[in-house]
């Protein structure tokens, strides 16, 4: 039971709340101004103990500054560095800026509300960030939070109800046949790489870690099993998008490409060499180089080598691919998410889906009783 026992101060009586905790350690809140209010203390101290939900004052003191280096050391365990870095960047540029002091059990849902709503709006020192920004900011301190949450710290989440902006999609820009082949006669003697972006989807960065055992131009298939990316200013290699190896066949016209260029290049050797012996192939320069040259030859919209990998997605369902082929060729962890990325490419098989179950009703018994006239005609 709580015991409320009065106490003088210089400004008047105030009065203190000795109780135990749920452990048996005996500990007190003090600073109440009347009786009514420890009387209230006290009680909702008894209840949420008698319910498991008790959790020490003393605990919600902690400020965020203080859990949030802890918490971003137990991601670096399990996440790629091109994962981890962006994290890292929103803990240190916006969230422990605006939250380091903040003691977890003094957050309003209010206050992060505001919060998300201003890292959209341009102010004289700072410009506004994107959705995709907001939403992964939003994320670092939403998981400090649920792991105050899960250790005890706090009751709830405040946090969680708050409303993000949406992400929009960027077009995908799609090119032809004819526009492929332009493009990649302008690229000169990077002809097969774009050739291979265009026709088998891979990744830039999978493009990037290929080595001459991972291209098997007698079976036509590449063997995607590393992916490179820039983290800073260091090329970091690892394991493809979601830690999975897939096989992703050559048109045979790519690879008789690719057999006049890399018939020599075998084994461990990177099929795609940068400039420098062992190093790896460099992103062309946004506004100069052999990318932007090559594209301004040609009469297409305006690209990046990543839209490549729509190409090869729109030239793989015009040939006939369904969704499940597609979503294997780019490794895409579910056929849903290709279907999310590239919902337009398949809207003439909707139409085509139309067509054959009328041609299938009208060739059935069915079809031949039950049809109206109008309907066969």
């Amino acid at each position: 039971m709580a015991t409320i026992q009065p106490y003088d101060t210089a400004k008047g009586k105030r009065y203190r709340v000795r109780y135990r905790t749920p452990e048996g350690k005996q500990t007190d809140k003090r600073g109440f101004e009347t009786k009514k209010a420890a009387e209230a203390f006290a009680n909702q101290v008894e209840v949420s103990i008698l319910r498991g939900e008790f959790i020490a004052h003393s605990d919600g003191r902690v400020t965020i500054g203080e859990l949030g280096p802890e918490w971003l050391a137990r991601q670096r365990g399990h996440m790629k560095p091109s994962a981890f870095a962006p994290l890292e960047t929103a803990w240190r540029r916006r969230v422990l800026p605006e939250w380091g002091e903040h003691s977890i059990s003094q957050i309003r849902p209010s206050e992060v509300q505001a919060w998300v709503t201003n890292l959209g709006i341009a102010t004289a020192d700072e410009k506004p960030v994107g959705a995709s920004v907001i939403i992964r900011t939003f994320g670092v301190l939403a998981a400090i939070l649920d792991d105050a949450v899960k250790d005890r710290l706090i009751l709830a989440n405040p946090a969680r109800g708050t409303k993000l902006p949406k992400k929009t999609r960027k077009h995908s820009v799609y090119l032809s046949h004819e526009q492929v082949w332009e493009l990649a006669h302008n690229s000169k003697e990077y002809k097969p790489l774009v050739l291979l972006l265009a026709y088998t989807g891979i990744r830039w960065g999978e493009m990037r870690a290929l080595r001459g055992a991972d291209v098997d131009l007698i079976r036509k298939r590449i063997h995607v099993r590393r992916n490179v990316v820039r983290v800073g200013t260091v090329d970091i290699e690892g394991t493809p998008k979601n830690h999975k190896s897939r096989t992703v066949p050559i048109p045979a016209t790519v690879a008789m490409e690719l057999r006049t260029y890399g018939a020599r290049i075998g084994g461990e050797e990177l099929f795609f060499p940068g400039e420098q012996e062992g190093e790896f192939f460099k992103r062309p320069h946004q506004r100069f180089g052999w990318w932007v040259k090559a594209v301004d030859a040609t009469a297409c919209p305006r690209i990046t080598p990543h839209d490549l990998r729509h190409t090869a997605a729109s030239l793989a369902v015009q040939a006939g691919a369904n969704v499940k082929a597609v979503q294997k060729m780019l490794g895409h962890s579910s056929a849903a998410m290709t279907l999310d990325v590239y919902a337009d490419l398949f809207d003439d098989d909707l139409e085509a889906v139309a067509t054959s179950l009328d041609s299938a009703i009208a060739k059935s018994d069915v079809g031949k009783m039950w049809a109206k006239p109008d309907m066969q005609a």
